[in-house]
């Protein structure tokens, strides 16, 4: 059946320029890695073992007609809005023990994931705002520009993820684990890093403005560029003892 979807949508592959010379690609993404993976057969594309195909140049049709066959949403890679994945928690906790580890874009604002395990999930530009994260493990966890903004991360593991321009506004980082982090360009305007453990973790260009840093353990942490100014500094440890 597939190969017969294939050989009907083949059309938009002959029009593909034959002038010689180099043939552009197009990176999409679609709302889920299942639906990445049947699109890239379908089409003749590459898969990117996530939810992104690389595609010679075609025309929207024949996207757009392998999508409704699939029940998929798709955008292109430079877009600026993401798609979101909305599933509930229990749903995310089988996909992960399944195995699935890609939740790219996923919407999972305000879920309940306390005390779940998610180490090396790749969260990136995830909707996770007001969610309940405490006490999770998300060590080495791929976070980049996910939405966390007021979400409980208290005493959640988060030791070697990758936090780049990851909005943590208002949320609750209280006796987390962030060991080695990457938190480079994260907004943590306003959020509870209280006792939290940040030895290691690299600070570079974040906003820490109105943050609480009491008793945060900061050794040995890249702080160049950082927006310090009205984080309360006053109680946390600095040194690389």
């Amino acid at each position: 059946m597939k190969d017969l979807i294939r050989n009907l949508l083949s059309f938009s592959s002959n029009r593909i320029s034959s002038s010689g010379g180099r043939v552009t690609q197009d990176m999409l993404l679609f709302d889920s890695l299942y639906a990445a993976q049947e699109i890239a057969f379908i089409l003749g594309g590459e898969w990117d073992g996530c939810n992104g195909v690389v595609l010679p140049k075609k025309d929207e049709l024949a996207v757009n007609t392998a999508a409704k066959l699939v029940g998929a949403q798709w955008c292109y890679c430079e877009g600026k809005s993401a798609i979101l994945i909305k599933f509930a928690a229990d749903d995310l906790k089988r996909r992960y023990a399944a195995g699935e580890r890609y939740f790219i874009n996923a919407n999972l604002r305000g879920a309940w994931l306390c005390e779940c395990l998610l180490s090396e999930a790749n969260l990136s530009w995830a909707k996770l705002n007001l969610a309940n994260l405490s006490r999770a493990n998300l060590s080495k966890a791929e976070l980049s520009k996910a939405d966390l903004s007021e979400a409980n991360l208290s005493e959640a593991n988060l030791s070697a993820a990758n936090l780049t321009r990851t909005n943590l506004a208002k949320a609750n980082l209280r006796l987390a684990d962030l060991r080695g982090a990457n938190l480079s360009k994260a907004f943590l305007s306003e959020a509870n890093l209280s006792e939290a453990d940040l030895r290691g973790a690299n600070l570079e260009l974040a906003d820490l403005r109105g943050a609480d840093l009491s008793g945060t353990n900061l050794s040995g942490v890249n702080l160049k560029n950082a927006k310090v100014i009205e984080a309360d500094l006053a109680r946390a440890t600095l040194s690389n003892d």
